[in-house]
């Protein structure tokens, strides 16, 4: 018997709301971001290069169905998936005319495979009747949108050209919230100017967002990013694998318990990571030395958690 994690495993989560070991399948629903086609900026964010965490074998223009028939065998032969969500990855999935996002939404949802989507967004890609629409498949379906938070400091979201604050995340969540919609965000810690403290006080914004799962990501130097350029120009630290492992537990121990954790580091593909270079496995030894450090301190999600998600 695996021992049982010292945090709420996302895939726990999963299984208590669908009932089944249940994974995702990547989908490129060819959309793009308001701060990469002018709308709101242009270049994107200054860190983020799509390439770096979308499959090999998705392909632009490729139907949805045949981008889900190809991920479906792998995820079932790798990790035994009963159920399977598509997962809109790249780019801001909510953002299009709403017809066409229906459209695309509908084409993933009548694979035989699929149980529901994620759809991973901006906050301000969310009007209200893209919210409605999600909130009309959610009778019917599981379908979950995560919005990437990154940072909760206006300044640093100005730096890296989010083209948002963080009032605007506050604002999206509270739309979300009631509406029969599973609430997941992403987070990056390591960005240049913030500091360690900024960085565990982070743990106390997010428990007060009406969130059911996050991924913490570790910032990463990708190949083809404004970051990668700049860090070049003006050298700034990463993360060590050690420096990452006791961060993260700081961070868990701060954490709502209620709030599932669906990731712990980022994983770049090898050809594109600049940095940090750890040299491992990311996610299983992150893991592994996470869970070994929570045990030795006895220590558990939520222990120092200062705010209660109820009184949100």
């Amino acid at each position: 018997m695996k021992p049982r994690k010292p945090y709420y495993d996302y895939h726990s989560y999963l299984k208590k709301k669908l009932g089944a070991v249940t994974y995702k399948v990547s989908v490129d629903g060819g959309f793009t971001c308001p701060n990469i086609d002018g709308t709101v900026a242009r270049g994107g964010c200054t860190y983020c290069n799509n390439r770096s965490f979308v499959p090999k074998y998705l392909t632009r223009g490729t139907p949805i169905r045949d981008q889900i028939d190809q991920g479906v065998a792998s995820q079932r032969e790798r990790y035994g998936a009963q159920r399977l969500l598509a997962y809109f990855q790249a780019y801001s999935n909510t953002y299009e005319e709403i017809d066409l996002l229906e459209a695309r939404y509908h084409e993933a949802l009548s694979h035989p495979s699929v149980d529901g989507l994620v759809l991973g967004t901006r906050a301000d890609c969310l009007p209200e009747p893209v919210v409605r629409l999600l909130e009309s498949l959610a009778c019917d379906y599981y379908i979950a949108v995560e919005i990437g938070i990154e940072s909760v400091y206006d300044d640093t979201l100005e730096r890296i050209n989010r083209g948002h604050d963080f009032a605007a995340v506050r604002s999206a969540f509270e739309r979300l919230s009631g509406r029969g919609l599973h609430l997941g965000a992403h987070l990056i810690l390591g960005f240049p100017g913030e500091t360690r403290q900024q960085w565990l006080d982070t743990a106390d914004v997010i428990s007060g967002l009406p969130l059911d799962y996050l991924k913490i990501h570790h910032l990463q130097v990708v190949k083809g990013t404004a970051l990668a350029q700049s860090r070049q120009d003006q050298p700034f630290p990463v993360f060590e694998f050690d420096e990452w492992v006791n961060l993260l537990c700081d961070f868990l121990e701060k954490l709502h318990p209620d709030i599932a954790v669906a990731r712990l580091c980022g994983s770049a593909p090898p050809h594109l990571l600049i940095a940090p270079q750890w040299g491992r496995k990311k996610h299983p030894e992150v893991i592994s030395a996470v869970m070994e450090e929570m045990n030795r301190r006895g220590a558990k999600q939520g222990d120092k958690n200062a705010v209660m998600k109820d009184s949100v």
